[in-house]
This record gives C-alpha cells, structure tokens and sequence, in this order.
C-alpha cells in the first residue's frame, strides 16, 4: 500500500522515508570517500614519480661533473686548485677540440658570499682553499702518513728536447747567429766613465733587454743606484687608466713610479674584470725576476722602494698634480693625479702616515735614439663585457695567424708563446699590444711590458692565456729546456721555481714582494704548462714540428 493516505499509514511512511534518506546518505558518504582515497592515491604515485625523475637526473648530474673532471685530469692534470672562484670557474669551463680550458670572459659575475655550494661541497673563504698547498702535520714517532705522490718529471718532453738539440747541433755550428745591440748599430762604444744608464742601453740587443746577469752586473747595480738615487723633479705620466709617475733623479736617469695601492693579500675582486682590475707595484717587481729566471731578459729592469712622500713627492709636485694632495680623515697624505678612469679621491694613494711603497720601471732609451714599433697582440682579448674575441670562438684561429706576417715566418710566433707562458705564471690577462725596437727590424724580441695586473688571483689558473701555445701547438726548444729543468728539480724547496722566485725576490728592497700563495702557484702552472705541451706532442705525427729550435 502507498502513502497516499497519511491518517491511516502516516507513521509507517515516515519511517520509510527516513530509512531512504540515511541510505542515500551513506551511499554518498562512501562514494566520497573513495573519490577522496583515489585522488590521494594519484598524487603519491605522481610524487614517487617525480622523486624518481629527481633522483636520476641528480645521478646523471654526478656521472657529467665526474666525467667533466676526468676529462680536465686526463688531459691537464688540473686537480682541484683551490680557486675561491671555482663555484663559477668550474661551471662555466668550455673546452675546445685541443683539450685545453677556455674560460669565459663573463665568469666574473659571481655573487658574493660567505659560503657557496660548489658542486657537491662547500668552499669556506676562511679557511684556505680546497687544493692550495696546506700546511703538512709534523709527523709524530707513533703516526703514520701516506706521502703524497711524486711530481710528474715528464721525462718524454725531456727525451724530445735533447733529439731535437743533437739534431740541430750541427746546423748550429754552420749558423751565425746574429744579435747586434744598440751601441753596435749606433756606433757607440762604451767608456770606464760610462754611466750605468748608458750601458743598460746601449748593450740592449735584439734578442733580449740585457745580457745574462752572470756575464754582466750592469742591471744589477743599476737597480741598486736606482733604489737609492735623489728624485729631483716628477711629472704624471700621460694616458692610460691608472696614475703613473715619471721619476727624474739627480744622475740624470728615469724611472717609472708605480705606487702601492694595496697590501700583498689583497686578490683581484671577484665581479672584476680583467680590464678594471687595479695595478700592481709588487707585480711589475716579480715580472721582471720571473722573465728573468726563465731566461728570457725581456722585462724592463724593476726595483721596489720606499719613498717619503713629504719631501720627495710633495715637495717636487706642481700644477695640477699638486692641487690633488690631501690629508685623509686617518691623518695619512694621499694624493691621486689626474688620469682616464682611476684618479679621484675615493680611488686616491695613501701613504702611512707619508711613507709610501711603490716599483721603479728602469726606462728605456729615448724614442728619438732607438724608435719602437706598437704591434696588436693577436691573442688581445675583446675588452667587452660581453664580446669574445675571434681566438675564443675559432678553434682554428692559429691558422689565421700563421697566414699573416711576421708571425708566417721568422721567430716572431715562438715569442709570442714564450710571452704567454710568461702571462700563464703571473696570471696576467692584460696583454693587448707589445713593442719591438725598430732598428732591428721586425725578426727581433718583443720588449716584455707592463705586468701590473698580474698575480692577482693565486687560487685561480687562467688557462685561456695560453691560448698561443695550445691552439698553435709550438714551443722554442730553450723554453721548454727551462721549464723543465725547473719542474726536475720541484721536489727541492730551493730549486723548484717557487723557491728560485723567492730567492731572487729577497734582494729586493721591499721584499718580501709576493704573498706566498702566488709564489705556491708557479709550480702549480708550470706543471700545466708542461702538460699542454705533452698533449700538442701526442697530436702530432713528429714531435719536431711541436719542439721547435730556433735559430732567429
């Protein structure tokens, strides 16, 4: 019977109706709940999904940094540095098709930080880096050290170097070299009342600055004079970037006067380019003993001093350059010329209180006596922040150069090389132009100048700036002989070319010059160097087209 009659049935409907609503409560509550439990079940498998994608990814990841940095160990032997850069370094590395690492000129653009992940760790700027030399615990009675592993002598560069001397040893009998110096070509000759500035120039020859210091002292003794010398008068230098000061002294020679702006530990700043760095004094100093001790003699002659800035740079300034003279709120005399970029008073030269450090450039002669020819370096670097140069997009750029004279033929190239190893062990990326004397034609030396924005990074190899050797793939047979010789003798303090640098660095005046990482460094550089060279002999099909002696 229905519920149509509601007085007769009325409670049993009732109860009828309530049943069906519960029912249809229940069946929705159900129906919620698994729709409810089907959703959470796609999200935790989707989750666990994406975990997965995560997980390998971060493995494929490892496998390409470990695989990266087998490829940097195999070919260059570039353990971990310990460059405080290496965050960004090691990243952005681009290799070419000859193995070597061209960095990017952008990967200055680092965030300041106390603490960044590098890779898979972290990297403490205070503490010293991973991979610098650390100091070694004394070793105790009771306590075992694993020694660490001999350097690389690289005995086959070393076998090569001595072929292709026996080879060419006969071919040099028959060969006069010629290698006239100033005095010869201008028909002057020396005198026992000579002054040291007239000998330093006129014995200047068109392989080299100066001759062995074995043979002659005169440089010797000329930076001794100049250490010491009365400034009579001084004026800024002219053009460039930085301030610079022409010293006259009272003997009548000259020097240029670059003074300190920093302290020794002071490292390039990292969102500086190599174009906006600052000079150095004390690099200019080291320059000049590392081109000497690699046997080149292609640096201008450099001395350290400290000077008195009241009585021999106030006292002697004039004009404008007087007018920038102040005492800062520490009481200390500051003054800051008049140049391009760099000159004002938040970029001013303090002394302490007046006392003030700098090096002294020996100059040269006279422009009008021994005329010098500005030539592009062909591995200049673009000076954009953005642009490269054609060197580091062109894997065959080499080619290029090879097809242009003087680099087609003569020596000219194989300077170029000896230049950048000379830039690679400074950490110098500032090489935009060099000169040659013109009175010995374009078959001459180029002269080794300004060295102020190197070492300045001593964590840090630029291995761009040997460019000219890794992509041309030559070397003079003398250099690679030097640079050998140094790395034989690496297990000795004293030997080694950090050791022979310290040496000589601690005649200087206002030594030490360099903060003992950088000295560190050179034995570090000087073993990539080697193994560039080690990589261009395994390319080739005769060694002697990679180890070239050269008779100039």
């Amino acid at each position: 019977m229905g519920c149509s009659q509601p007085l007769r049935m009325g409670k049993h409907c009732f109860l009828r109706f309530t049943t069906m609503k519960l029912r249809d409560r229940l069946i929705l509550s159900i129906a919620s709940v698994l729709v409810l439990m089907t959703i959470i079940l796609v999200l935790d498998v989707e989750t666990m999904l994406t975990s997965s994608r995560s997980l390998l990814n971060s493995k494929v990841s490892i496998q390409s940094s470990r695989g990266r940095h087998t490829f940097i160990q195999r070919h260059l032997q570039k353990t971990t540095n310990g460059s405080r850069e290496n965050g960004s370094f090691g990243i952005n590395n681009k290799f070419n098709s000859n193995g070597m690492n061209s960095l990017d000129d952008n990967t200055h653009d680092e965030k300041h930080q106390r603490k960044e992940v590098n890779r898979h760790k972290f990297v403490d700027y205070d503490q010293p880096p991973t991979g610098a030399p650390q100091p070694q615990p004394k070793a105790s009675p009771s306590s075992s050290t694993t020694p660490s592993p001999p350097p690389d002598p690289f005995t086959d560069l070393l076998s090569i170097v001595v072929k292709v001397e026996k080879i060419n040893r006969r071919a040099k009998q028959k060969h006069r070299h010629w290698n006239p110096n100033l005095g010869e070509l201008l028909g002057l000759e020396l005198s026992s009342d000579s002054s040291l500035w007239d000998r330093f120039h006129l014995q200047i020859a068109r392989d080299w600055l100066h001759p062995p210091r074995d043979k002659d002292p005169t440089v010797d003794l000329l930076l001794q004079h100049t250490s010491v010398q009365p400034i009579v008068k001084i004026t800024q230098k002219e053009g460039g970037t930085q301030l610079k000061l022409i010293i006259e002294f009272a003997d009548g020679g000259h020097a240029l006067f670059k003074p300190m702006r920093f302290t020794r530990e002071q490292q390039t700043l990292k969102n500086h380019f190599y174009f906006t760095d600052y000079e150095r004094h004390n690099a200019e100093i080291a320059a000049f003993h590392l081109d000497r001790l690699l046997g080149f003699r292609r640096a201008v002659p450099c001395v350290g001093r400290t000077l008195n800035m009241t009585r021999e740079l106030y006292a002697l300034a004039t004009g404008d350059l007087l007018k920038t003279f102040f005492i800062s709120p520490d009481n200390n005399l500051c003054f800051h010329g008049k140049c391009s970029y760099y000159c004002d008073t938040s970029h001013a030269i303090c002394g302490n209180p007046d006392q003030l450090e700098g090096s002294f450039a020996v100059f040269l002669p006279g422009k009008e006596a021994a005329p010098r020819k500005v030539w592009r370096h062909p591995w200049r670097r673009s000076y954009h922040k953005r642009r490269k140069a054609q060197w580091q997009v062109d894997e065959s750029y080499c080619d290029l150069v090879r097809d242009v004279h003087p680099y087609s033929d003569g020596r000219r190239l194989l300077d170029v090389v000896d230049m950048s190893v000379l830039d690679f062990l400074m950490g110098n990326m500032d090489r935009h132009h060099y000169e040659t004397f013109k009175m010995f034609g374009n078959n001459s030396a180029p002269i080794h100048l300004d060295h102020g924005r190197g070492f300045g990074k001593p964590f840090h190899d630029e291995l761009s700036i040997l460019a000219p050797l890794y992509q041309c793939c030559v070397i003079r047979q003398t250099t690679l002989k030097k640079l050998l010789g140094f790395q034989q003798r690496s297990d000795s303090a004293s030997q080694s070319l950090s050791g022979r640098m310290r040496q000589s660095l601690s005649q200087d005046p206002i030594s030490p010059v360099l903060w003992e990482p950088h000295l560190l460094a050179l034995d570090r550089r000087l073993a990539l160097i080697l193994q560039a060279v080690r990589l261009c002999v395994e390319k080739a099909d005769d060694p002697g087209t990679v180890v070239l002696d050269d008779f100039h």
